[in-house]
């Protein structure tokens, strides 16, 4: 058993070998707090916690952590315009996020630092890096050279002469336009933190270095961010912590975005889906399927069509469920392990389609086993894609599913379906009496109000269609 990645600096698959064995540790670039998230937003932290997952079902013991960027130009230029302290627009967002987290199922970092609560080792490594001559102060700013540090942009592939260095607003006394700020001095009327250069508030890229240095040391395992994030942010990462003695991470994996007519979402575009909405309209399971069974370095084009054909597929697996649960009369259990198909695709780089394809497989199984009454064998399916759907977090069966908050309308459920029976006994009291046209009529009418009626040797069966 190997688990194998794409590592992005390495630009190939490579066999995981951790640093200490039976262990694996994971620092993922989480939310920059400035607005409510959206599912662009949300995909990355689903990926990871299937990443994560994974990796424990494998018997590791995972380290798990997940920052935030609570200090920003963004949100500091928004509590401007909305008269608000900087830190209540953060924490408000941060709980958003959070929110969002746990309504799509992703299980809790080891520890979710914010930036602003690690200044006195963003200091440090300043001073480090200082001292090994490179980085330097200028007009209260600290900024690093990018001239000495040899491996500068290796991950993302550059020519440093070629380079244009993004820039912000009072970013003066660069010796060269490329080197990129660690330390912004303090502006009239901002945030900021004392330091032996003066007063100021943190860069973006060293929040991010200090924080993975404090909670998982000199060496970890997995650094983890969207794609946008290689450059600038991770390439000013490894160079800030590389150059001050850090091994820093020995993979770097990366997951693709969540498109609008091509375009990577984002609130800048105006074309943000927030999830606090989203969970109105669909089942959050659902949400966690259609976002998180697409290979995580695939694009996903956002459209409804395409989460209405989640939502179909999901109700199949989920129909399977419910029908040998009644045909047992019992909750099955999952099995211990899954089935070696779906582990052999999980191991190879996450492979979550070929795994979710193994699911699908084992569900039609299960069907047939159903069909020829064959109740061992639909049990013994059932178990199997309980195990699977866990790894994935999406057991619907599970205790994070299963309660009346789990999905839109849950709690009306009973309510519909006690209406739906007294539908279904006029239709077989029309059958029983072989009105044959009055039946289908009353078949017809709850298909058209959106419900599929099946018809089972323990009687008919209604579901959302």
């Amino acid at each position: 058993m190997t688990i194998r990645l794409y590592d992005t600096s390495a630009r190939q698959i490579r066999d995981f070998s951790p640093l200490t064995p039976g262990c694996v540790s994971i620092y993922l670039c989480g939310a920059t707090v400035q607005a409510a998230p959206h599912i662009g937003h949300i995909r990355s932290g689903l990926n990871f916690d299937i990443m994560r997952r994974w990796f424990a079902y494998r018997g590791y013991d995972v380290t798990f952590v997940r920052n935030v960027t609570d200090i920003d130009d963004k949100i500091i230029t928004k509590a401007a315009d909305q008269g608000r302290p900087w830190w209540s627009i953060g924490y408000e967002n941060e709980r958003a996020f959070n929110s969002a987290y746990d309504a799509l199922g992703c299980l809790p970092p080891t520890v979710e630092p914010r930036a602003t609560g690690h200044v006195t080792e963003m200091v440090e490594m300043m001073r480090g890096l200082i001292e090994r001559g490179h980085a330097y102060e200028a007009d209260g700013n600290v900024y690093f050279d990018v001239r000495s540090f040899p491996g500068y942009l290796e991950l993302s592939n550059q020519e440093l002469d070629n380079l244009l260095q993004p820039s912000g607003e009072g970013e003066t006394g660069k010796r060269d336009p490329r080197d990129f700020a660690m330390w912004k001095a303090a502006k009239p009327g901002e945030p900021s933190w004392e330091t032996p250069w003066g007063r100021g508030r943190p860069g973006w890229h060293l929040e991010c270095s200090a924080m993975a240095h404090k909670y998982l040391g000199e060496a970890f395992d997995i650094h983890g961010g969207g794609l946008d994030l290689i450059f600038p942010h991770h390439e000013n990462e490894i160079a800030q912590a590389k150059a001050f003695g850090d091994a820093f991470a020995s993979y770097w994996v990366h997951n693709a975005w969540v498109t609008m007519s091509g375009e990577k979402m984002s609130k800048s575009l105006g074309n943000s889906v927030l999830v606090a909405e989203m969970v109105k309209h669909w089942r959050p399971i659902v949400l966690r399927y259609y976002l998180g069974t697409p290979h995580y370095r695939s694009m996903i084009e956002y459209s409804e069509e395409a989460l209405r054909e989640a939502e179909s597929a999901f109700a199949r697996i989920e129909g399977f469920m419910q029908r040998v649960c009644e045909m047992a009369g019992k909750t099955v259990e999952p099995a211990a392990e899954v089935p070696p198909a779906f582990a052999e695709a999980m191991d190879d780089d996450l492979g979550v389609p070929q795994a979710l394809a193994i699911v699908h497989t084992t569900v039609r199984q299960g069907n047939s086993a159903l069909t020829a009454d064959d109740k061992e064998s639909a049990v013994a399916r059932l178990a199997e894609v309980r195990a699977m759907l866990g790894v994935l977090g999406l057991d619907p069966l599970d205790e994070q599913w299963a309660g009346a908050s789990a999905g839109r309308g849950d709690d009306l459920h009973g309510v519909v379906d006690s209406l739906v029976r007294l539908v279904l006994d006029q239709r077989q009291a029309a059958r029983a009496r072989k009105d044959w046209a009055a039946a289908d009529a009353i078949r017809d009418q709850l298909q058209h109000a959106g419900l599929a009626i099946e018809d089972t040797p323990s009687g008919p069966r209604w579901s959302l269609s």
